[in-house]
């Protein structure tokens, strides 16, 4: 499948030919674009390629990965697009660049994160893990699509708990959810709003570090 997403790729500061390196592709939230997400995996510049895809329809100054019909309640044909075209873009960049296949991570916030939890799902093992900022797994997601063991897949979840835009209990609820599908869940919530605090960073980039098999990132 051809897909017509942008995207910004950064290598290691120092790469070794002769190595594969732990990948994490960024999606970012419902009109952002890409370039908000280089900061939040900057400390993981020395040992990360990292990989910041642009949804593909424009909203206001920015874009999204897909349409909405009303808030929170996605239209059907444009996620499942969206999700199709992300694990192609995904295995094309995987294969163009000396990414490890066993250790892809997606990162992703608000729309990212709904994304990144549906990918999971959808991709199981193929993923080593992720990181879902403030977001959530649709109904019918968890009803209607085909789901993989997400056992052996790692998952970071964070959500404000003053967030406007996701109720915290929404993140309780979902953390409750993957926890039933996966023992390697880390679950937190932190005194924000729909936002991403540097505390929150600071323990999903040791967490990535971890979790890749790499030493802390330097602050």
């Amino acid at each position: 499948m051809n897909t017509s997403y942008s995207y910004d790729v950064q290598l290691p500061t120092e790469m070794d030919s002769d190595k594969t390196y732990p990948a994490v592709f960024t999606l970012h939230g419902r009109g952002s674009n890409e370039r908000n997400m280089a900061g939040l995996v900057a400390p993981l510049e020395g040992d990360f390629i990292r990989i910041h895809i642009r949804g593909d329809l424009p909203l206001g100054s920015g874009y999204q990965y897909y349409e909405l019909k009303s808030f929170g309640n996605p239209i059907r044909e444009s996620f499942d697009q969206a999700v199709q075209q992300l694990q192609a873009i995904i295995g094309q960049l995987t294969e163009q660049y000396p990414i490890d296949p066993g250790r892809r991570y997606l990162l992703g916030f608000s729309q990212g994160a709904i994304l990144s939890m549906t990918l999971a799902l959808a991709m199981g093992d193929q993923l080593k893990g992720i990181v879902a900022l403030n977001g959530y797994v649709p109904e019918f997601v968890k009803t209607e699509y085909s789901l993989r063991d997400i056992r052996d897949v790692s998952v970071f979840l964070s959500h404000g708990e003053y967030d406007s835009i996701f109720p915290v209990q929404i993140g309780h609820e979902t953390a409750a959810y993957v926890g039933g599908l996966t023992p390697r869940l880390t679950f937190h919530t932190y005194p924000t709003d729909h936002s991403v605090s540097e505390e929150n960073q600071r323990d999903y980039l040791a967490w990535l570090q971890s979790d890749a098999g790499l030493t802390t990132p330097k602050e």
